[in-house]
Parts: C-alpha cells; structure tokens; sequence
C-alpha cells in the first residue's frame, strides 16, 4: 500500500513507518517536528526508496491536500497528537489545537480525497485514557463509556467522535484504535520507563507518584505497530479495534521491574530500587486503567508477543547502549522537570 503516517517521527509512529516499510509498503512521513519528534528514531530506513519525509503540521489542511494529491495515498494512519498528560495539565491550549483542530483538518482533506475512490482507509490511532479510569476490577471494551480526565484524554476523546462522526455522516471509510501505554526502544525521556531507566542510570532519585499503586497495562510498542497495519489491512471499516499488552502492573511494580534489570545492565549502581522516591500525585491521575482486546484477538487474530520482561529487558539494555540518541533530548524544553503540577 501507500501509506501517509502522520506524526511518523514521534515514537510509536515511527515504530509503524520502520514496520510499514520493513513490510514493503511505501510511507509519507508527514510530521511537524515538535519537541518530541526525532528523525533519529528513522535512520534504519531513511534512505529507502519506499520512504519519505514530508515536514508540516496536520493543522495546514492546504498542505496535507498537496501531498495527498502528490502521493495518492490509499491509507492514513493518524497518530499525530500531544500526548504528555503532565503537559496538557500546564497548557491545554496545543492539545487543542493538534489533537482536535488537527484531526478535523486531517478528516476534511480526506474526505474529499476519497469521493470516487475506492479501498481508501482513515485509520485513527487513540487511547485508552478516553475511557476514564477504572475501579478495582473489569476491564475497556469498545462499548465503554467515554469519560475522560485530563485536558489530553479529553482532547483524544473529541477527536475519536469527529472520526466516528465523518464515517457514519460522510462515509468517509474510517478505523478506529484504542491501545493501552506503549513502551520500548526510542520512546521519548520524559515518559515513566525512560524517566525510570535514566534516572538510575544517573544515581538520581527515581519519582514515583502518589502511593505508586494507579495501574497501567504495558503494549511493546512493536507489538502495537503490527496491530495497526494488521487493523488498516483487514479491520472492518468503522470498526473500533481496543489493542492492549495484557500487562497490567501497579506503577511501583513496574519502577521495581526496571531497577531488577537495571541491576543486570548497570551492576554498578545496584541496587537501584534505593533510588525509589514517593512524589506529590498528579492532578486528576486516573487510578488503573485495563484493556480488553478480546475483538482484535478473535476478528483479526492478533495478540501481543512480547511479555513485560522481555520487553522491559530490551527496553532497559537498548536505553544503556544508546547515549547518542537519548542525551541531546535531555536538553529540550521541560525533560527532567516535575511539570502538570499547575492547577
């Protein structure tokens, strides 16, 4: 296929343009290169002849017009979005303005695109913040309510209803995702396991929020990249497919799993559990989160192959062998800084 990826340089879209391309499909990378993009993160494939990098935001409807009309695309994979709930806490504003005004640019241009075409697919990629937070049991299916939290899941959950409601009142041929958090190789240092992972490697106080029992399920982000082309490929249209790792831990659980690995990677600092420090809890922190991938198991086939320790492992020894790509980042605006405290 032909395959516009939007925010293709962040970190789970980049796993999908390397797999994308790895399966002999031919990318547009189209992304604006804010604070936590990385064309690093696409050295294995930049000089393939089946991919390309197209600079620009998704709010510039001219722009993503021209290059649908250069590329002729016949799928978009939107995973273009600010995603840092701390961040959106300190400024809703950009939230806004990417995940809302963005993905109704994104759907306008499709939308013409695709009059008269036929096979073309909008698979929009979410999160399973948009389904509020969970009590001690049970876990997100497709039907559950929306009831998102914070100003991201809430800005993730108004762009998931404009993409429903372009297929239903447009028959634009729309997918949607839902996935669980995603970790592993190449992910941004200010989310929890590269915060975790860094900072031990540092000997520096490892921040764990509130009483370290809010619950996360953990999706290899690989894992998750294969999900998406498998729904793109062969998910019924207007279908919502919930992608999860079948991992759920405690946060300080998880923190406690990277110091054990890191003990192994780095014996020098160990035991890095030391390093675990209790902080002020985030405004809003939804208590456990659960997914229930039981329709992309049984539709599709697809189920995660990777387990929490492994890919914890290859997370943990990739971060210590790659200085050179994760220490220049450490630079840029708010990374090592306790932001999403402003209320």
């Amino acid at each position: 296929m032909k395959i516009i990826v939007t925010g293709g340089a962040g970190f789970i879209g980049s796993a999908v343009v390397r797999f994308a391309v790895q399966q002999g499909h031919d990318v547009v990378n189209l992304d604006a290169l804010t604070y936590a993009a990385n064309l690093q993160n696409l050295a294995s494939i930049e000089d393939s002849d089946r991919y390309s990098f197209k600079k620009g935001n998704i709010t510039d409807g001219a722009y993503v017009s021209e290059i649908f009309e250069e590329f002729q695309p016949n799928a978009l994979i939107h995973l273009a979005a600010e995603s840092h709930v701390d961040r959106s806490i300190d400024g809703p504003g950009a939230f806004i303005e990417t995940n809302i005004v963005g993905t109704f640019r994104l759907l306008e241009v499709a939308r013409d695109y695709a009059k008269g075409r036929k096979g073309f697919r909008f698979l929009h990629v979410s999160t399973d913040e948009v389904y509020g937070s969970l009590g001690p049991s049970g876990a997100f299916t497709e039907e559950t309510p929306y009831a998102p939290r914070s100003p991201y899941s809430a800005s993730k959950a108004a762009s998931d209803h404009l993409v429903r409601a372009w297929g239903e009142t447009y028959g634009l041929p729309i997918l949607l995702t839902n996935c669980s958090n995603n970790y592993g190789p190449f992910q941004f240092p200010e989310k929890l396991i590269p915060v975790v992972i860094l900072n031990a490697l540092a000997g520096k106080e490892i921040p764990v929020y509130g009483d370290g029992k809010n619950v996360r399920d953990w999706l290899f982000v690989e894992d998750h990249a294969a999900a998406l082309l498998l729904v793109l490929e062969q998910g019924e249209i207007g279908r919502q497919y919930n992608i999860g790792g079948e991992n759920d831990v405690p946060n300080i659980d998880l923190v406690r799993l990277i110091c054990g690995h890191m003990d192994e990677a780095a014996p020098s600092g160990a035991p890095h559990d030391a390093l675990i420090t209790y902080v002020q809890d985030r405004p809003g922190h939804d208590r456990r989160y659960a997914i229930d991938a039981t329709r992309v198991r049984n539709e599709l086939g697809w189920s995660p192959s990777v387990s929490l320790s492994e890919g914890l492992k290859r997370t943990v020894d990739w971060y210590v062998i790659n200085q050179a790509w994760w220490e220049p980042l450490l630079e840029r605006p708010g990374v090592g800084e306790r932001i999403g405290t402003k209320l």
